[in-house]
């Protein structure tokens, strides 16, 4: 039988802009034209790098000064769309019935640099500054803050796997009674020192992140915000959407094979696509639609393009969205989930987006095109593939 939280409302910002279950048409616009956001460059210890960044000055300023920060600024932009539908849910169960669980990966970091920076050249810390910024919780705690929740409050710091590990933990505690309702999702930054670390790793590219093409050479980090209100009950009196959609599927492997590089056969990310079918209770003839993970590196597409094929053939389209917002660490996940939702609310394929050379050494995948409609859309899959090996697989649905 199977456990699927039932999505009441979603909203997001990215690069390609801001979204919700019931606006969103301009960025699925994009997502269907494979029109990339706008990526700035970046210099990196002397070489040009692009990222997926958005201008901090175009962000809602957090009336609490003592959550203002770029990170937070980003999840408002989100937040900010669907607050009527949080505000209700906290009204309906309680403000200690209402989990978060989100997923984050840099949560202060700029603050704590700018503000080192101060002490070397004053002796002292800037005026206000506070280690709080850098704990963990703290994006969480913003949201438990901006709406007066008192319930279970958690984040997930698995790497680009983040927001997705969120999802299973939300279901797991819903279904446990720890909570009634949860606010999921996951928020990241391309900082400078997030940056700095994936170019040591030399995992960055130094054009656009190029995904499943036999040129690629890197991927693109990118700035996101995305959440969700889930239930593990419809809620007619707070779903915002009439296509009754669900995570019906949580599906996750840990490969255990290396500190960074996925497991190369591509078993680890195979045997996280199976979980999550068999808990949606599907066969993999069911789904329509792939979202990959797609970074762009040499390792990640190559095993994740055997382990596709292996489950699925040649003849499910899919596609890696990173090429149009870049990749959003700890949002990645819960953002390719609302991508889904968006496909199959809107029976259309979000396209992939490389220079279109495929790589013999890559068993054949279906990459979706511009403008492709797809064809009775009812079950996508969407793949987040961590670093450790940590691998999240989510099975998502449409009046299912």
């Amino acid at each position: 039988m199977t456990r699927p939280l039932y999505i009441n409302d979603f909203a997001f910002h990215c690069i390609l802009g801001s979204g919700s279950m019931k606006n969103c048409s301009a960025v699925l616009e994009k997502l269907k034209n494979a029109e990339r956001g706008e990526f700035t460059m970046h210099d990196v210890a002397g070489t040009m790098r692009p990222a997926a960044t958005i201008d901090p000055a175009t962000l809602p300023a957090v009336e609490n000064q003592i959550f203002d920060n770029r990170v937070n600024r980003l999840s408002q932009a989100a937040l900010c769309q669907m607050d009527s539908s949080i505000r209700s849910a906290v009204e309906k169960f309680g403000a200690d019935r209402v989990g978060i669980f989100i997923g984050s990966c840099d949560n202060g970091s700029e603050a704590s640099l700018s503000a080192l920076k101060c002490f070397k050249e004053t002796g002292a810390f800037p005026e206000g500054y506070k280690l709080d910024y850098q704990r963990a919780d703290f994006p969480a705690k913003f949201i438990a803050e901006r709406y007066g929740i008192t319930g279970m409050v958690s984040v997930h710091s698995t790497a680009c796997a983040s927001s997705a590990s969120a999802f299973v933990s939300a279901r797991n505690n819903i279904y446990a009674g720890n909570c009634d309702a949860a606010i999921v999702g996951g928020v990241d930054i391309a900082s400078l020192p997030v940056i700095l670390g994936f170019a040591s790793l030399e995992a960055m590219s130094d054009k656009p992140t190029n995904p499943f093409s036999a040129n690629r050479s890197g991927l693109t980090l990118g700035d996101a915000a995305v959440y969700f209100l889930v239930t593990k009950d419809e809620c007619a009196d707070l779903c915002v959407g009439s296509e009754n959609l669900q995570v019906i599927g949580f599906g996750e492997s840990a490969d255990a094979d290396h500190i960074t590089a996925p497991r190369a056969d591509g078993e680890g990310a195979y045997q996280a696509m199976l979980a999550a079918l068999n808990d949606a209770e599907l066969g993999a003839s069911k789904i329509g639609y792939v979202n990959l993970h797609g970074t762009g590196t040499r390792l990640n597409d190559a095993m994740e393009g055997r382990a596709v094929n292996r489950l699925f053939g040649e003849n499910v389209p899919a596609s890696s969205t990173k090429a149009l917002t870049g990749h959003t660490l700890g949002a990645a996940g819960a953002i390719e989930v609302a991508f889904c939702c968006m496909a199959m609310q809107n029976q259309v394929l979000p396209a992939h987006l490389n220079d279109g050379v495929a790589d013999p050494e890559i068993p054949p995948v279906r990459l979706a095109h511009a403008n492709e409609a797809a064809k009775d859309l009812h079950y996508c899959i969407t793949n987040s593939f961590a670093f450790g090996g940590c691998n999240v697989s989510l099975v998502v649905a449409r009046d299912a």
